[in-house]
């Protein structure tokens, strides 16, 4: 199958995600900056949860740059990604209420661990798909970065239970790995 549809559905979804999160803030009542203070929990909230999104479509980009087709195995996968991600304007919601209560932290945690596993699971399906192109194998196939990135949710989800404000750090670590986009996908789409 062609990857371009799958593309489009995914920029889509997360640019409405992008939206509803946006449009969660709650009404600030007053007219001075001192009346901003009811955003204080729920901003840095939603700036984690932004960037979260930027950096799942940035990757998303450049992955599908250089891969040739998808299946409908990788369609599944990719769907039950962006279920997750839809769910990330309630979770945030949520944790911004509650900035530093153990369940919210903990859904939180949760929905970036499930999140990366079936990111995880799309990236194995599009080797397997798109084995004949050397350049998916060589780059796609090494999944160290997923491997950690994965035990550092997991981690965070522990942690979270101990110490709310503790698994959101450390989820906020595991982006570090994924903020800039593998340079060989970028390499070989300049040639």
């Amino acid at each position: 199958m062609k990857k371009s549809r799958t593309e489009a559905f995914t920029d889509a979804v997360i640019a409405i995600v992008m939206t509803i999160l946006v449009l969660e803030f709650p009404h600030v009542h007053g007219s001075t900056f001192a009346d901003l203070i009811v955003l204080k929990d729920i901003f840095p909230a939603y700036v984690i949860s932004f960037i979260f999104l930027v950096i799942y479509w940035s990757n998303h980009h450049h992955i599908f740059q250089i891969i040739d087709k998808v299946s409908g195995q990788t369609l599944w996968w990719n769907n039950a990604f962006i279920f997750l991600i839809t769910l990330l304007p309630f979770t945030t919601s949520w944790l911004g209420d509650n900035i530093w209560a153990h369940d919210p932290e903990i859904l939180f945690a949760a929905l970036f661990l499930f999140a990366n596993l079936t990111w995880l699971c799309m990236i194995k399906n599009l080797v397997k798909v798109n084995a004949h192109n050397a350049c998916v194998t060589k780059i796609l196939g090494d999944y160290r970065k997923s491997y950690r990135t994965l035990l550092l949710n997991l981690l965070a989800l522990i942690v979270a239970f101990f110490i709310p404000i503790g698994g959101l750090l450390i989820n906020v670590v595991s982006f570090l790995l994924w903020v800039v986009p593998d340079k060989r996908i970028e390499k070989i789409k300049n040639k």
